[in-house]
This record gives C-alpha cells, sequence and structure tokens, in this order.
C-alpha cells in the first residue's frame, strides 16, 4: 500500500530525513517513534505530499506521488498533529463536506454510527470553533475514516485526548487495519505503539536505525526477550543511534 525508497529532505545545509526506505502492507499497523526532531513529522508530510521531498520515491496504492499526485493522495487520510477544522462548520457538516469534496457517495447513512464511534453524538451540531482540543482531534480522525482510505496517517493522533478515549481510538485504528487498511502512526506514546503496531520505525537524526517487529527491534537492540520497547528504543537510540540498521 506504501512503498517509500531512499526518502532525502534537505532544509539548504540540513538533512531532516536521509535515505529512509521502508514499505506498510495492507491491514499492517506501523509505528514511527524517534526523538524530537529525528524526522518523524517531516517523513509523514513527505508522505502526504505536504512536503517536497530532495530525493527518493514514494509510491501510495501503486502510484507514484511525484507522477500522479492527485491519484495517490486520495489513497491517503492525514490525520496531523495539530488539527485546524473549519470553525464555523458544525462537526457533522465537517463530515458532509468531506464526503462531498470526496466524492464518498454511501456518507450519510455512515455518518451516525461514526459519531457513535467517536464519541462525538453530543457534540454533532456544535460549531468546531467551541470544541475543545480532543474533540477537534475526534473531528480530524472522523474526517479521515469517512472516507475509507486505504492508507492512515496518524501524526501524534492522541494529544489532548483522556485514556478512554484513547482506548477507543486505538480500537478503532486497529479494526480499521483488520479490514484492509494500512496505518502509520508517530507518536511518542512508546506503550500505545508497542500494543497496537504490527512493526516499529525508529528514526534518529533522520535516518533509520531499527525497522520490523518487537521481537526483530529488540534483538538489534541486543534486548532481552521480554524487553519493552521502551527499553529497546533507549538502547538504539543512546547507543547505536549513528549505525543504519543492516
Amino acid at each position: 500500500m506504501l512503498d517509500v525508497e531512499a526518502l532525502t529532505k534537505r532544509y539548504g545545509a540540513f538533512t531532516a530525513v536521509e535515505d529512509l526506505s521502508f514499505h506498510i502492507e495492507p491491514g499492517e499497523v506501523l509505528g514511527l517513534v524517534g526523538p524530537n526532531g529525528a524526522g518523524k513529522t517531516t517523513s509523514i508530510r513527505c508522505v502526504a505530499g505536504i512536503l517536497k521531498p530532495s530525493g527518493g520515491r514514494i509510491v501510495l496504492g501503486g502510484h507514484d506521488l511525484a507522477v500522479d499526485p492527485v491519484a495517490a493522495k486520495r489513497t491517503l487520510g492525514l490525520i496531523p498533529d495539530s488539527p485546524h477544522p473549519f470553525d464555523m462548520l458544525t462537526v457533522t457538516e465537517h463530515l458532509r463536506f468531506i464526503a462531498m469534496a470526496y466524492d464518498v457517495q454511501d456518507a450519510e447513512p455512515r455518518i451516525g454510527p461514526l459519531l457513535e464511534e467517536l464519541e462525538l453524538t453530543e457534540k454533532q451540531d456544535e460549531l468546531a470553533s467551541t470544541l475543545s482540543r480532543g474533540m477537534r482531534q475526534k473531528l480530524a480522525i472522523a474526517c479521515a475514516f469517512i472516507r475509507d482510505p486505504g492508507l492512515l496517517l496518524f501524526d501524534e493522533p492522541l494529544t489532548g485526548l483522556d485514556p478512554k478515549a484513547i482506548r477507543r481510538i486505538r480500537g478503532s485504528i486497529r479494526r480499521r487495519a483488520d479490514d484492509g487498511a494500512a496505518v502509520m502512526i508517530s507518536s511518542h506514546l512508546l506503550d500505545l505503539v508497542e500494543r497496537l503496531c504490527d512493526r516499529v520505525l525508529i528514526l534518529h537524526r533522520g535516518r533509520a536505525v531499527a525497522f520490523g517487529t518487537l521481537d526483530e527491534v529488540r534483538a538489534g537492540a541486543a534486548a532481552s526477550d521480554d524487553a519493552s520497547l521502551e527499553e529497546a528504543f533507549f538502547a538504539i537510540t543512546e547507543d547505536g543511534a549513528d549505525e543504519p540498521p543492516a
């Protein structure tokens, strides 16, 4: 569903992401983790077509992003870390607008269940300008889910959410992966990544320093079989950060 080959992004003399390659299959959840400034958000924005890469190739759903950007972007739904909804649209109006923009034919009967799933039913007629930080985050997720894209990109998706909402949305993400969506989640919540993701990609200083299942990441970090992702993460980024994965 997503193939990234030798992605590089430079800002003048500074290289934010260097020679990054990975792929995500349908039905798979990939966790993207790394210290602040590691290149996570830059990578996601390049994949989403917001930033133009300095080098490399990105293919979404069989469409080369550089060659056919419209078709490529139609395959994905992006949930940014700081959503900016339209202040003067209600929650329900947002979903209808997104459905109309992307020509979603069966959106109307799905709006009610989606609002309930994301605990937005009581807010459905409220303007986005009145919503709390957490509710705006839920609205951004709902706007992505209404389209049923083949690829979902989450950049710190659970910011501002309470523990109950985190648990609920974690289940929503997993169900969509089980239904065949490819998912990439960037998060500092290593426990979330460990519990939800099938594979993990660790970035440090713009480079991939680990990529694989949790067991493979543990092996690369020379960690014990029962080590947490947090323990493996610190072992890799503190001790082997300058070496790319084999």
